[in-house]
C-alpha cells in the first residue's frame, strides 16, 4: 500500500562515444634548477630568554591559586548576596499580602 516510488535513470538520449584510451609517452629530461641563492643568516635577539626555575614555578603557581581563590570567594559572595536579596524580597511579599488579605477581612 505504502511503497515507495523509486526515480528511474532516464536513457541517454545523444550519441554514446566509446571511452578514449590514453596511451603513455616518454619523458625526456628538462633543463637542471639553479643553484640555491645562499640567504642571509637571521639576526639573533638582544633580550635574555626567560629562565623557569623551580623558585619561579612555584612563585606562578602560587600567585594562580591566590587568583583563583579570590575570583572564587568573589563568585559565592556575590551569589550569596543574591540569595539574600531574593529571601528578603520574598519575606516582604508574604508581609505585604498578609496585611492586604488582613485589611479585606475586617471590611
Amino acid at each position: 500500500m505504502l511503497r515507495p516510488k523509486l526515480p528511474t535513470m532516464p536513457q541517454p538520449t545523444g550519441t554514446v562515444t566509446p571511452p578514449v584510451v590514453v596511451e603513455p609517452t616518454a619523458i625526456t629530461p628538462g633543463t637542471p634548477a639553479p643553484p640555491p641563492v645562499p640567504v642571509a643568516p637571521v639576526p639573533t635577539s638582544t633580550r635574555p630568554t626567560i629562565q623557569l626555575t623551580p623558585g619561579t614555578a612555584l612563585a606562578l603557581v602560587g600567585g594562580g591559586t591566590a587568583v583563583v581563590l579570590v575570583v572564587g570567594a568573589v563568585l559565592v559572595s556575590m551569589l550569596l548576596a543574591v540569595a539574600i536579596t531574593g529571601a528578603s524580597v520574598a519575606v516582604c511579599a508574604l508581609v505585604i499580602r498578609s496585611l492586604i488579605s488582613a485589611d479585606n477581612r475586617r471590611r
